[in-house]
């Protein structure tokens, strides 16, 4: 293995090299990403830049000689590229690191080496999980490997279909199915060499348009009676889906962070639409309701930021609760980012249309944000990893469990690399996180109108561990009906009111005044509240202005609406 590279400069060094977004003559600013969406393509200057950047380094542990450490840095670093264009940030490969994840959690010390050696000189690789006939059930796999009689190798024979860059990926690690018993120890992961496969034996030169993320490679692969070596499986046969339960906590950790980029930009673009246009004798952003469906968009997107933040960062502090507290994130993160959108697009009305032009970039991303969602783990997949945990989080947790660790929510906390060996399948009904709506002693006292919204959530808390206590089991299962998805969706909305309270108690002395304030905090709040059936009621008067001057702040400022408050590339 090759000594560590030391971590080179982070977001701010990578958002200048991409450059002025809005300079028409950036070949990676907004006007070429949308010359290469209305062509179907990755951007080229933007691959070429990432490249030069060596982005790829961003997927490999730094014991491989990369520089994944910390998968809040990864997250940023993916937000970075996904506010400038998701499909670059997707098409230019975090499948890399998707297909990495798996590696490196159940992956030999030859594998993860060759795995490392195509990365960090370039290359690409895939994760081939995808069937049509079976979408995100990867249970039901039809293609299989076959062991040959004298244990030599494998023959892999079916397709994958609806998996990113697998047309141009120098490898592949394969979900296949390696025995014929309906059980979870029939399916394994196989690294493939895509690149010594015979023509006659592999087929990946077809493609699938998609809406959303239109440039990404979405594409296909036959195989019939490909050969692979006896050492092809990754980790022990059978294994591939304990490799999955793991491994996929931390991409479900980083994609809801990485949406967060490109709900910045749609914010921002609306925001400067707002305050140049003129409607009714002065600005749309004078409108009461326009300001409000602003102040809103911008309390979403923190309160996404600080779950999505806490959940990368419990990967490394709390690995033995992720697995519920990152399925949380993949879930609720992306739906309440798509709803912002979605009200953002009626503020801009017939603008949101526009293909072209100053605000040209919002249709291309709200037609981006949603396609996120489902490339990899969907709302459906999150809530059934969910919803079989509630019964024992509520007997064993809520109400019970003690704080959680200050490093959790204190931004400023060193983080020790990612174990992805100390990931656990299940969370064995442990959950520190929601003990914040019942004990906030591990911090200072909230302000009292974040304290009075905070008491009803506690309340939410109680009423939902008594439901979830008395679920018969048909309905925290595979099968679960309506009622039971929705306590999963009320359990994902309070685990985000309690991230929006742990990250404002422990940045009380952090360098950012804002994320100090009363203001964010209560907001936030009640737009959890709001979205759980309380009747709140609007923002005062003077929390929405001091709300407003921060956005408008930040947007003549150039800075990044998220908690890191990210600087964009000067003009």
């Amino acid at each position: 293995m090759t000594d560590p590279k030391p971590v080179s400069g982070g977001p701010d060094v990578l958002e200048r090299a991409l450059g002025d977004a809005h300079d028409p003559d950036n070949p990676l600013g907004y006007e070429a990403v949308l010359a290469a969406d209305e062509r179907a393509e990755i951007l080229p200057a933007g691959e070429a830049a990432l490249d030069a950047y060596g982005f790829n380094a961003e997927y490999v542990p730094r014991r491989l000689g990369g520089r994944l450490g910390r998968i809040d840095r990864l997250m940023r670093m993916m937000r970075t590229v996904s506010r400038r264009d998701p499909t670059l940030a997707l098409g230019h490969g975090f499948t890399n690191y998707i297909s990495g994840s798996a590696m490196w959690t159940a992956g030999s010390d030859v594998q993860q080496k060759r795995m490392a050696d195509i990365l960090l000189s370039g290359g690409k690789t895939a994760a081939g999980y995808n069937e049509l006939a079976h979408g995100n059930d990867f249970t039901r796999t039809d293609l299989t490997a076959t062991p040959s009689a004298d244990g030599s190798h494998y023959r892999i024979n079916g397709r994958k279909q609806i998996v990113n860059n697998l047309g141009r990926a120098d490898a592949v690690v394969l979900l296949a199915r390696t025995g014929a018993g309906p059980g979870n120890r029939s399916h394994s992961h196989l690294w493939v060499d895509l690149t010594q496969a015979p023509a006659d034996r592999l087929r990946r030169d077809y493609r699938f348009p998609t809406v959303g993320l239109r440039g990404c490679l979405i594409g296909g692969a036959d195989f019939t009676d490909l050969e692979v070596p006896a050492d092809a499986p990754v980790g022990p046969v059978g294994s591939a889906m304990e490799t999955v339960l793991r491994a996929f906590q931390t991409t479900r950790a980083v994609l809801p962070g990485m949406m967060v980029g490109t709900a910045d930009t749609q914010l921002r673009t609306v925001t400067r639409f707002a305050l140049d246009r003129a409607l009714y004798g002065r600005s749309v952003a004078d409108l009461p309701h326009a300001r409000a469906t602003l102040v809103g968009a911008f309390l979403d997107l923190l309160a996404g930021d600080c779950m999505a933040t806490v959940a990368c960062r419990a990967l490394h502090v709390l690995p033995g609760q992720t697995s519920v507290i990152t399925a949380v994130n993949k879930y609720v993160v992306p739906k309440v980012l798509h709803r912002s959108s979605q009200t953002l697009g009626t503020l801009l009305g017939a603008n949101s249309y526009w293909r072209n032009g100053r605000y040209g970039i919002f249709q291309k991303f709200y037609r981006d944000l949603p396609a996120i969602t489902f490339a990899h783990a969907n709302a459906a997949v999150c809530q059934a990893t969910t919803l079989p945990q509630l019964p024992r989080l509520a007997a064993t947790s809520w109400g019970t469990a003690e704080a959680p660790p200050a490093a959790l929510f204190d931004l400023s906390a060193p983080l020790d690399d990612i174990d992805y060996q100390a990931l656990e399948l299940t969370s064995r009904g442990a959950d520190q996180l929601t003990a914040l709506l019942h004990d906030h002693a591990g911090g200072p006292a909230l302000p009292p109108a974040a304290a009075r919204i905070a008491a009803l959530l506690r309340a939410d808390l109680d009423d939902l561990g008594g439901r979830c206590r008395r679920l018969p089991p048909s309905e925290h299962s595979v099968v679960a009906g309506r009622s039971g998805f929705a306590l999963a969706e009320r359990y994902a909305q309070l685990s985000m009111a309690a991230a929006c309270i742990g990250v404002w108690q422990h940045n009380q002395n952090g360098v950012d005044p804002f994320l100090r304030d009363d203001a964010w905090l209560t907001g936030a709040l009640a737009r959890v509240a709001a979205r759980l059936g309380h009747d709140v009621g609007a923002l005062p008067d003077v929390v929405e202005q001091r709300l407003f001057a921060e956005l408008t702040a930040r947007e003549e400022d150039r800075a990044g609406f998220d908690l890191d408050r990210s600087r964009l590339a000067p003009a």
